[in-house]
């Protein structure tokens, strides 16, 4: 973007106008970039299974369960076993989702953006929430006896 390096220039009408059209022109470079960004945030969509492939789980940008899929070996554990390993994958694609929001925000608004950073750092946060439910990840499922 052109500066204006001191108020004398400022004053001179062709020097504020070249400024001015400069300064516009980065907004909407900006406001492009952003309206990319959203646009590819909106069609995200993770999906990530359990270690134990029990559950399938697609989770879109905010985070929200839109798709679960449990396998035939789900008849073999506990309920509780299952959906620990729901709430695993859950987890996973939420991790996985806040990586791929970073990956978003940086290809389009660019690795020095500020704007990139902190729509990246709140994409975390929100995806990232703790989930006070979860188990810990070294509990071992458990099979049943029949």
């Amino acid at each position: 973007m052109s500066e204006v390096p001191d108020t004398q220039a400022f004053l001179d009408p062709d020097a504020s106008r070249e400024y001015l059209r400069s300064w516009k022109n980065n907004v909407d470079r900006m406001a492009t970039q952003a309206a990319a960004m959203s646009e590819q945030m909106k069609r995200l969509r993770v999906t990530a299974r359990d270690e134990n492939g029990l559950a399938e789980v697609t989770i879109d940008s905010a985070g929200v369960m839109v798709g679960l899929e449990l396998t035939d070996r789900i008849h073999r554990f506990e309920p509780a076993v299952v959906a620990q390993a729901v709430m695993t994958a859950l987890h996973e694609a939420r991790a996985t989702a806040a990586d791929r929001a970073h990956d978003i925000a940086v290809e389009t608004m660019g690795p020095d953006s500020l704007s990139a950073r902190t729509t990246a750092d709140r994409m975390r946060q929100v995806l990232e929430r703790p989930d006070d439910s979860r188990q810990a990840a070294e509990d071992a499922p458990a099979e049943r006896g029949y």
